[in-house]
Parts: structure tokens; sequence; C-alpha cells
């Protein structure tokens, strides 16, 4: 889209159906990973979200901001799922989350690296997603297009849903009860230790902790550059935006460096809610563990319907796959059983075979039948012979 800028900036319809679009995906995949206990899932369910918020800021004219938070979302949520991997690996291969907790002590690097990520990916002031997420958000806040309004319901109410999602899972994951069983060490030939005790996990070799350290700088830094990609012409003739959308260049006239922007935010709506989410995470997850299913059983039918991801899978299961599989068994019975293997290749033979049986019969071995049959043929010809004199 943002290589296409210059036909899309021809058609408003184009950009308000792409906008809404991006916002309805950032809220609702947020949604579903409130409700997810597979680490990784989260983890997915918020890059799906993540992808709404660039489409956003594409539909609005942000073209540069929708590019830079594909930057600064590439390093924080490679970080976060790196992250997840490094647990898994501690506790052998075990994603769920409802059998973690208490793993920030067994874990110190990958608990801190993933922390960064976390912090970043709710947009908190200083990490890498605040500045483009923050950019994103403003861009909506000053788009006149239609649906512009809704757009901005949704990505800011995605902030608050974001950070609760994100703390959910390191809270979760790393705080609280341990709630793994330790598995019990075996030898190469399979045989348990002397003492048969089992074996808490442990921080992951330093093949696995070292890209997370890597990627936790640029999850914090990456996010400074904002001045020159989205107001300093850092995409040059490669983006076309026109004057009445040009929503970044009027932010442009009010940007005065990363330092005032951080300062600016802490008075904003986006920061609040990534602080309201983080601290409903908190409470819900660390302080009244009990709360979060009772209101999973209160909210019954939201969480079944989150749950099942709106039934989309269901939907496109019955009417996708299972009209293309109507449509392969109409093929096969239709198609290749009745025409191909009915009529060319079985009708064949039977036509043949039918073509046989008459020819059986004209050719018995019999001489009387022959000698009859040349009576016959000179009675029909002298009939013919008769009849044209």
């Amino acid at each position: 889209v943002a290589r296409m800028s210059h036909l899309f900036e021809l058609s408003e319809a184009a950009l308000s159906f792409v906008m809404v679009i991006g916002a309805i995906t950032a809220l609702f995949m947020a949604l579903v990973a409130i409700v997810q206990t597979d680490i990784k899932r989260v983890v997915a369910y918020s890059t799906l979200s993540q992808l709404g918020y660039m489409t956003v800021a594409l539909g609005a004219s942000a073209y540069a901001a929708g590019m830079f938070h594909l930057v600064t979302h590439a390093f924080f949520k490679a970080l976060l799922f790196l992250g997840a991997g490094s647990v898994i690996i501690a506790l052998h291969h075990e994603q769920d989350m409802r059998k973690m907790g208490g793993l920030r002590k067994f874990m110190p690097i990958t608990y801190a690296t993933m922390m960064v990520g976390a912090l970043a990916s709710a947009g908190i002031p200083g990490f890498a997603g605040f500045f483009s997420k923050d950019a994103i958000i403003e861009a909506v806040q000053l788009s006149h297009l239609p649906g512009s309004a809704f757009a901005y319901f949704c990505v800011l109410s995605c902030v608050f849903v974001t950070a609760f999602y994100t703390f959910r899972l390191m809270f979760m994951t790393f705080h609280g009860a341990e709630r793994f069983a330790a598995h019990e060490h075996h030898d190469e030939q399979g045989r348990a230790d002397a003492h048969g005790q089992g074996h808490p996990p442990h921080e992951s070799p330093a093949v696995v902790t070292g890209p997370l350290i890597v990627l936790a700088i640029p999850s914090v830094c990456i996010g400074w550059w904002i001045g020159p990609v989205l107001f300093g012409g850092y995409f040059g003739d490669a983006i076309v935006v026109s004057g009445p959308h040009d929503v970044l260049g009027e932010m442009g006239r009010e940007f005065h460096g990363v330092m005032a922007m951080m300062l600016h935010a802490l008075g904003t709506w986006p920061f609040w809610l990534s602080i309201a989410g983080m601290a409903s995470a908190a409470f819900l997850y660390l302080a009244r563990t009990d709360l979060p299913d009772r209101l999973r059983r209160a909210f019954g039918p939201v969480y079944t319907l989150l749950e099942n991801k709106y039934y989309f899978d269901r939907f496109n299961d019955w009417f996708f796959a299972g009209g293309a599989r109507l449509l392969g068994k109409g093929l096969w019975k239709g198609g290749d059983v009745a025409v191909i293997d009915g009529i060319f290749i079985n009708g064949s033979a039977r036509l043949v075979g039918w073509f046989a049986t008459i020819a059986r019969k004209l050719q018995s071995g019999l001489i009387y039948h022959y000698a009859f049959t040349m009576i016959i043929g000179v009675f029909v010809l002298l009939t013919l012979w008769f009849a044209r004199s």
C-alpha cells in the first residue's frame, strides 16, 4: 500500500477502507489474545493486532509511520517470540502458561529481555514501540477521512488491551506461584539419576540468550530515529501524500525532539491506558488470581466467542474448505467417475464388447450358417438388381 501511495491518495474511499479494516484488525485480534493460554499464540495474535496498527497508518496517509512501526515492531516482537521459545525449551516443550509461573528466578536473562519487549509492545515512553505506535494514534486523530473517528476509538482502546495481554503473559509466566512440574533427569542410556529427583527449569544456553540480548537493544532505542524517518523526508519520492491528507506534516510542525515527545506523552490518553492495562493485569494475575476464573464464568458467551476467534475459523472451514471439498466431490463423482470412467473408458469398452458380441454371431464357424448367409446375400442383390431395372 505504501509503494502504491500515489494511487491510494486519489481515492478517499480506498484510504477509509484500508483504515477501517486495519482498526478492526488491531482491536479484535488484541481481544482474542486476552483469552489465549498458549504463550506463542498470545504473541502471534499480538502480531496480527500490530499489523492492524500498520494498516491503520497506511489508511490515514501516515505511510512513513506505518513503515516505521513495521521496523520497531520487528525487533520487540522477534524478542518476544524468541523469549517464548526460551521458556518453552526450559519447560521441555510446555507452552501452556497455566503450567508456568515463578520462572523469573530461574531464567533472569530471558525475563529481563522479555520485559524490555513487553514494555516496548505496551508503548511505554522511551521504548521502541512507543514512538511508532504513538505516532500512528496521533495521525489517526488528525485524519479527517470518513471512518477516522471509529479507527481512533479502536486504536486507542487497543492500547489498553495490548498492555493487558502482554503483561498477562509476563505475570502468568514469570511471576506468582510455580505451577510447573520438575522434570526428572535421565542420562544418555535413559536411566534416572541416582537420587531420582526432579530438576527445576534453568536459563537457556547462550545460543538462545545471546540473540535475546542483541534484540533487546534496538527494542529500546530504534524508536529514537523517529524524527528523520517520519519528518525528515527519509522515503523521498517513494511515498506521495496529497496536501489535505498530510497528517505527518502537521505532526512534524509540533515535533520538538524525542525527549519532548516522551514528556508530552505522560499527559496523554495512550500512556495512561497502557498503565491501566498493566495495572489490571497485575491485579488479576498477581493480587487476585481467583478473579480471572470468575470473570470467565460471568462473561461466558463473550469468552467463548473470543476463544473460538469469532467463529471465523469454523466459517472458513464450513464455507471455503467445505465448499472446496463439495466441489471436488462433484468433479470426482460427476466428472471422473461418470464422464471419464463411465463414458470414455468403460463406455468405449462396452461399445467394443457389443460389436464383438454381434461379430461373434456372424463368425460362428458352422458351414450351414455361412451358406444361409450367402443365399440371403444373393437374394438381396437380385432384389436390388430387379428393382433398378
